[in-house]
């Protein structure tokens, strides 16, 4: 990326700070086993250690187990099913955004009732369904999150596409006979990427959300520690062990701020003119 870019990113100190501690979580996740080596489904002690423990030092849950260890090991499952959700629901979003407006008429018309359909239930409420029906795991969360978070990244790129497709450079391609396929991938898309980037990133603080509440609801995938696993095994015991909730909550709360700190900038730096009308507002 180019020095202006960084330039600009590096002008909002709240997106820098986020940055910084979504690469802290980012590093925690990968170096888990190396912190802490045992399965965080392990026994290390006795139940309901508070926190500052001689060997526990966010405490323990009802059976044991290290409340850190499962923080630690959860951000990888956590960011894990974030980021690879956004990723399908980037690709099913942009693809069908783009061939609505690129192609307009019929396909449009088709291809906005069949994403208002999916708008119509709310998107907790299909999750909820469509993990209950495939039974509860990695992979069905991840399809669950990534269908009910594709519709707004397709509304997004067809509104690019449309605001593209008769621009001079298109027509231009048009007019020396290139392929529709070549038009869409290198004339348009690359153009419209800076909007499409800044709501995937966002995308995936909301896939992280929905991850943790199916996971409150036990639809979690049992083989999985996860953060939203953690706080849904302590909300029977919250009033008598406050701190099996508590931290992961906490974990949770700063890697979707930080993330969104992150889109942020992402949006000052790629799109400099509409952070700027939207400061001096």
């Amino acid at each position: 990326m180019s020095r202006d870019f960084w330039k600009a990113y590096a002008s909002n100190r709240g997106a820098v700070i986020g940055l910084v501690i979504l690469a802290l979580v980012v590093l925690m996740a990968i170096f888990a086993d190396v912190l802490y080596p045992r399965s965080p489904w392990s026994m290390v002690t006795t139940p309901f250690q508070p926190p500052l423990s001689d060997d526990v030092v966010l405490g323990s849950d009802t059976l044991g187990r290290d409340i850190a260890a499962g923080i630690v090991h959860g951000a990888r499952v956590s960011l894990l099913i974030g980021l690879i959700s956004s990723l399908v629901a980037l690709f099913i979003g942009v693809t069908l955004g783009a061939l609505a407006g690129y192609f307009g008429g019929w396909v449009d018309d088709a291809i906005m009732r069949f994403t208002e359909l999916f708008q119509t239930i709310p998107n907790f409420v299909l999750a909820v369904v469509l993990v209950a029906i495939f039974t509860p795991s990695i992979y069905s969360l991840v399809a669950a999150i990534a269908i009910v978070s594709w519709p707004p990244l397709a509304r997004l790129a067809r509104g690019e596409f449309l605001s593209l497709r008769s621009r001079e450079f298109v027509l231009a391609a048009v007019t020396t006979g290139q392929s529709t396929s070549r038009i869409i991938l290198r004339e348009i898309l690359p153009n419209s990427l800076s909007p499409i980037i800044v709501a995937a990133s966002l995308t995936v603080a909301t896939a992280i959300l929905l991850e943790s509440a199916l996971s409150f609801l036990g639809l979690g995938d049992p083989n999985m520690m996860s953060w939203g696993y953690q706080i849904g095994a302590a909300r029977t015991v919250i009033r008598q062990a406050w701190w099996m909730s508590f931290f992961p909550g906490i974990a949770i709360l700063i890697t979707v701020l930080a993330i969104n700190l992150v889109g942020e900038g992402l949006n000052d730096a790629m799109n400099p003119k509409l952070a700027r009308k939207g400061r001096g507002r």
